[in-house]
């Protein structure tokens, strides 16, 4: 039987749960706890977290972002990181938390939500390869299959061009992959 999950906005109780929760979920007690850390203090996120039994085992955040468009600079997010405690993954928690997220960056009339990561999991989620839609990603690093979109309501055709992450990305080096190996294997599948 699968455990019942609520699903809410972040409160300032949570913090260190959620510190606890992407340490666990990224494999690394530092880098991602610090990114959302650093993205909570420069201030204009949404949080979500996912509870069960009253514990926090999910968590999604989105964080502003701009795009760099041909018309003017278009405010957007984006959504980074989302974390799932390992005991609860493969649970549909992951996805419940992603169309949280979406419906609260409509709800703020955002344009587009950007992310970084699976084609194969965000593609059933929403997400669009981003290049194939105009979109230029922020660094070589991050491969061009792995680089996606969700465009909203509030989305207009003008509104392409490269992303442009909040400072805090680069800051904690959350952007793109390291390992040049893995990057071409995804680009080889893309």
């Amino acid at each position: 039987m699968s455990p019942v999950y609520d699903i809410r906005s972040e409160q300032d109780a949570d913090h260190s749960a959620v510190r606890c929760l992407h340490a666990l979920a990224f494999g690394d007690p530092d880098r991602v706890p610090g990114l959302v850390d650093a993205l909570r203090a420069r201030g204009g996120t949404t949080a979500l977290v996912a509870t069960a039994d009253g514990a926090v085992v999910g968590h999604v955040m989105l964080s502003p972002g701009r795009l760099d468009a041909p018309e003017r600079l278009v405010d957007v997010l984006s959504l980074s990181p989302l974390g799932v405690h390992p005991d609860h993954q493969r649970h549909g928690l992951g996805t419940r938390l992603v169309a949280a997220a979406l419906a609260a960056a409509e709800q703020l009339a955002c344009p587009a939500v950007f992310l970084e990561g699976s084609p194969t999991y965000y593609r059933t989620r929403g997400f669009t390869r981003a290049d194939t839609l105009g979109f230029r990603r922020p660094s070589l690093r991050i491969p061009a299959p792995a680089f996606q979109v969700a465009l909203l309501p509030a989305h207009r055709p003008w509104m392409t061009g490269t992303f442009v992450y909040a400072d805090p990305f680069w800051t904690h080096d959350c952007v793109g992959l390291r390992d040049l190996e893995q990057i071409a294997r995804i680009e080889a599948a893309g």
